[in-house]
């Protein structure tokens, strides 16, 4: 693992602080075309530490398998480091006091593509409210710390595992984001 992309201290948020058991880092190739985004580790993440295992991580590896990826492929990461209690979503302070780290993995990965699985990463990459349900598979051009990124808007893994409705959805969307790697189709992609 490239250890410039590693937190390996941390006490600006006192609650994630008590609540955690590590902090967790992003897991992948420093250089991947794709760089999937979370909101923050979970109980299993903390314990494990590493982003996406589990259900959730399970239903993201399917889908990538699905579509031509492996996760050893990928880059995952969370716009927050440290499990909050009670696996509440992140406070609004607590995704500033960590968007640096996040700023810096997305710099140094450089990812052709960022995909933000859930309503706390769109909305905290994308600076505005979002319907995922609505806009997921939709990419946008962002500004993130001065460079224009593509961001491609996702339904969290565990969406599906609550509303069955959502599996084609976040199957077209990973499909997507596969079309941006360098096995991907890339005649397709004067089509977005």
């Amino acid at each position: 693992m490239d250890e410039k992309l590693r937190v390996t201290d941390c006490e600006r948020c006192g609650d994630l602080v008590d609540s955690r058991s590590r902090i967790v880092n992003g897991v992948g190739p420093a250089d991947a075309d794709l760089l999937f985004v979370g909101e923050a580790p979970g109980a299993q993440e903390d314990e494990e530490g590493e982003p996406f295992v589990g259900r959730s991580g399970d239903v993201l590896d399917d889908a990538l398998r699905d579509a031509g990826l492996v996760r050893a492929d990928v880059r995952i990461t969370n716009c927050v480091r440290c499990r909050p209690p009670e696996n509440r979503d992140p406070t609004s302070e607590e995704l500033d006091n960590c968007r640096g780290y996040l700023e810096t993995e997305i710099d140094r990965v450089d990812p052709e593509v960022i995909v933000t699985l859930g309503k706390v990463p769109s909305e905290h990459l994308l600076g505005r409210d979002v319907a995922v349900t609505g806009e997921a598979g939709e990419l946008f051009d962002v500004r993130i710390a001065g460079e224009t990124r593509r961001v491609l808007v996702s339904v969290h893994p565990a969406a599906t595992l609550y509303d069955r409705s959502q599996e084609a959805t976040f199957e077209a969307t990973i499909e997507r984001a596969a079309e941006f790697t360098d096995g991907g189709d890339q005649a397709r992609l004067g089509e977005f």
